[in-house]
């Protein structure tokens, strides 16, 4: 949450519930990230997750760096922090692939990932970008889930990560349960902590002629995105 006090500057509350609803991409004063680049994650999803489960000089890692907000908010935090993509998006984030991170296995203490949740964005021109593959593929899972045991390898014991997806609805292919595919999928490899439901906004759909066609042609148009927060601890599946 972020509000306004009486001399007018912003002040960023800890969120208390389950449902976290941020109307701009953005918070304070300092970019983080780029609100323009496609499937870009809201900052304050990225602060909140950093003050409940790190400490500072904690190291923090994003496999799907994206326009780099993980790196922006991170560093505002006193905490150490390496940003990933498959395609750089600019000099501070390393080019390298989520399924095989180059780090020693227990030495990261946090990771995030706002990962692709099938083809619908462009989120970048690399033959090997996961998002490329649409959800409908059962390949696309087996990725996402070589991915997630990279990020079990990485993670410290008992500490946390956090998988940003959602669900996918396209005309022909009808409804896919992407966010309860990785959910079940990331079971496997770490303790459930919480579900926390991000609603979506900016999203190209969120328009009158979008809400018209789906009350029209009976359809949902995707109003949130799940957040699963899992804690790596010795009792799951290696």
């Amino acid at each position: 949450m972020v509000v306004l006090t009486k001399n007018k500057k912003t002040e960023l509350i800890l969120e208390s519930t389950t449902l976290w609803d941020f109307p701009t991409q953005n918070y304070g004063d300092k970019p983080h990230g780029d609100n323009k680049f496609n499937g870009v994650t809201p900052a304050f999803v990225i602060w909140n997750l950093l003050q409940r489960y790190t400490k500072p000089n904690d190291l923090v890692v994003d496999p799907m760096c994206g326009s780099g907000t993980t790196i922006d908010v991170a560093k505002e935090l006193s905490l150490r922090v390496i940003g990933y993509d498959i395609a750089p998006y600019r000099k501070d984030i390393i080019q390298n692939d989520a399924r095989k991170i180059p780090l020693h296995s227990n030495t990261v203490d946090f990771v995030f990932i706002d990962s692709p949740y099938s083809d619908n964005v462009k989120y970048s021109d690399h033959s090997k970008c996961i998002g490329k593959i649409p959800c409908t593929d059962e390949k696309f899972f087996m990725e996402l889930e070589k991915v997630a045991k990279e990020i079990r390898r990485i993670l410290k014991p008992e500490k946390y990560m956090a998988w940003l997806i959602g669900d996918h609805w396209r005309k022909n292919t009808s409804y896919i349960p992407v966010g309860f595919k990785v959910y079940e999928m990331l079971s496997k490899f770490f303790k459930p902590v919480d579900v926390i439901c991000v609603v979506r906004r900016n999203q190209t759909s969120n328009t009158g002629l979008w809400h018209k066609r789906a009350r029209e042609f009976n359809f949902y148009l995707r109003g949130f995105k799940y957040l699963f927060i899992m804690q790596k601890t010795n009792q799951e599946e290696s």
